[in-house]
């Protein structure tokens, strides 16, 4: 059981920063006077970091799942 916490904090820690890496990097084109109309293509980084959120936030979800049911 108290491995489970250990996993589901680390995996807190690691998603709150991904989110404030992303949102930090989107809006800094649009701070030099360019905007983001029309479809916009991750490449790079910015891509793995945004398929690592999305990969971390299901890790919270199932984990916050399992912390319901082993107790």
């Amino acid at each position: 059981m108290i491995w489970l916490n250990i996993l589901f904090i680390a995996i807190s820690i690691a998603l709150t920063i991904a989110i404030l890496l992303q949102s930090s990097s989107t809006g800094l084109g649009s701070a030099f006077g360019g905007g983001t109309e029309g479809f916009y293509v991750r490449r790079g980084s910015e891509k793995r970091l945004f398929q690592a959120t999305i990969i971390l936030s299901v890790l919270f979800f199932v984990t916050a799942l399992a912390h319901l049911f082993v107790q």
